[in-house]
């Protein structure tokens, strides 16, 4: 166990944080470049979208609060002056999706899988520096959610809006998703990010919107009798396909626990231990006899075989704190097995980070980005964070 914390917190401070501080700030036009190919290249007029700003604030105010390391905070202060400046919405509120370049907005919608990372960046930019303005700003995001996304007639969030937080056609977070007005993934991301305002605010309203969060989870979300997630649902939570994502699983599985926990509902945290468990068993099923997760299969048949770098991080975050929840071994052993296959295909040791996947033969995915829209140090460097940071 110790080796293991030893190397993640290595991977972290050597090998992951590194490339982001080096490779990506933009010195010229502000912030980070939006994109960095599978060979290296800086795409210095890539577009700049808002998931991968918000998850630098993240990832290096959570890395400044545990090392207290100046040049995290550098970072992170850079990111929080960048979402202010340019990502923030002055006139109706709510940050946009994506900016050129130069920091012009491309698409002014209001992805809430967006709001809910930017609330989540702002509130660890507060635990780690203590700036009210950063507060402040994960407040007004959490209001405008749920005065704007809320539905008070059938529950949970409707998955995007319009700049003015009007209801659109074309709901989609990406070309690949399905249009739904509702997502198990989006959900899943305003479920962290309360979690961590929570651990700040200890507001009744947020206390409220939290649980109704975790009982749309245990409802509506968890398929009650395969224990995987539903993916997207219609208004009243008619769920549309039959799709597996075996990474959404397993890191619902441990997000869910820790929304319960920090929430301090005794009832709910026993429900939600018991269900935390089946979730993770359920995600299993995508474990290779090499220690990796595959990524989904779909409701037509087709099975990704390919070793995404977020699943693999969720695997071992994942399994590490069911280890922790039930004290059985055998999730630490599936922890260490597939930090040991990471280590072995999936971390870029010549010019640091990880590749985007590594395909069922051992071979590297060097044609997606190392750096961009979706490829950020989120999942790694919290995968790192929540072990070797661990009691």
């Amino acid at each position: 166990m110790l080796t293991l914390k030893s190397e993640l917190r290595r991977e972290l401070i050597d090998n992951i944080l590194p490339y982001w501080m080096q490779k990506m700030p933009d010195y010229e036009n502000g912030g980070f470049y939006g994109r960095i190919d599978g060979e290296e290249r800086v795409l210095p007029f890539a577009d700049k979208g808002a998931v991968l700003n918000t998850r630098i604030l993240w990832t290096f105010s959570a890395a400044y609060r545990l090392e207290k390391n100046s040049e995290y905070l550098k970072i992170a202060e850079r990111a929080f002056d960048y979402i202010q400046d340019y990502f923030i919405d002055k006139k109706y509120g709510g940050v946009f999706w994506e900016l050129n370049y130069k920091g012009e907005p491309v698409s002014r919608r209001k992805q809430m899988y967006a709001q809910g990372f930017a609330l989540y960046g702002f509130s660890e930019f507060y635990r780690a520096t203590g700036r009210p303005e950063a507060l402040e700003a994960a407040k007004h995001i959490f209001y405008l959610i749920e005065e704007h996304a809320y539905d008070s007639r059938y529950g949970g969030y409707v998955e995007a809006l319009d700049e003015n937080w009007q209801v659109i056609d074309d709901m989609r977070l990406s070309a690949r998703e399905d249009n739904a007005p509702k997502t198990m993934n989006t959900h899943l991301h305003i479920l962290e990010p309360y979690t961590n305002l929570l651990r700040v605010w200890k507001d009744p309203v947020l206390i409220e919107a939290q649980t109704r969060l975790i009982h749309v989870f245990c409802n509506h979300i968890v398929n009650p009798r395969t224990k995987h997630l539903r993916l997207f649902f219609d208004w009243e939570w008619n769920s549309q396909n039959n799709d597996i994502s075996y990474g959404h699983d397993i890191e619902a599985s441990w997000l869910l626990y820790e929304a319960a926990e920090v929430l301090g509902d005794t009832g709910l945290i026993e429900k939600v231990k018991k269900l935390s468990g089946e979730i993770i068993n359920a995600s299993y099923e995508g474990l290779q006899p090499d220690g990796s997760m595959i990524y989904e299969i779909t409701h037509n048949g087709h099975i990704d075989t390919d070793r995404h770098w977020w699943v693999q991080a969720e695997t071992i975050a994942g399994s590490y704190h069911a280890w922790l929840r039930s004290g059985d071994k055998k999730y630490l052993e599936v922890a260490e097995k597939c930090w040991k296959y990471v280590k072995q295909y999936l971390s870029d040791k010549i010019n640091g980070e990880w590749f985007w996947s590594v395909h069922a033969d051992g071979t590297q995915n060097r044609k997606a980005d190392k750096a961009g829209f979706w490829k950020c140090p989120y999942h790694n460097g919290r995968m790192c964070m929540e072990i070797f940071s661990s009691e």
